[in-house]
């Protein structure tokens, strides 16, 4: 608004039209506003999109993880990861009671067949029924661990 003072004492005001800065001040806000907005779309639908990947790649992996590793039967020894097949003469004890003993102290069971060992996951109270013992485990490979399903002497 301006205003111009005259000789006579009276005040004339005079609106200015709207001005120009505030046009393009209006302007680029609304296109940063919507520019914001096809940024965020964009994003959620990528993220979408990769969500639903890696979905169907989960189920790829799981189905084809089932089919590699059917249940079977494992024969050997029940040990330990500390000692394996190889207990210690010197501590005195049999083979059953130093694998309870390192399995207690915080060991796993494992199953020893030759020169492979498997680490078991399964019953704790089975595998220290037969600790130290040749085994028969039935079971599902994963990797180099078996999911214990059954324990039997041989």
């Amino acid at each position: 608004m301006l205003t111009k003072g005259t000789a006579g004492g009276s005040v004339q005001v005079v609106l200015a039209p709207r001005s120009l800065f505030s046009t393009r001040a209006l302007f680029w806000f609304e296109t940063i506003a919507l520019t914001s907005v096809i940024a965020c779309a964009l994003a959620l639908a990528i993220a979408i999109l990769g969500f639903l990947a890696g979905a169907a790649a989960g189920e790829t992996e799981s189905g084809q993880s089932s089919s590699l590793s059917p249940v079977r039967t494992y024969e050997g020894m029940i040990a330990d990861t500390r000692c394996g097949a190889r207990h210690s003469p010197a501590t005195g004890r049999t083979a059953a009671n130093c694998t309870r003993i390192c399995v207690y102290a915080g060991e796993q069971f494992v199953l020893v067949d030759g020169e492979t060992t498997y680490v078991l996951d399964g019953d704790v109270v089975a595998l220290k029924r037969v600790a130290g013992q040749r085994v028969r485990i039935v079971g599902t490979l994963n990797g180099k661990k078996i999911s214990v399903t059954s324990v039997v002497n041989t």
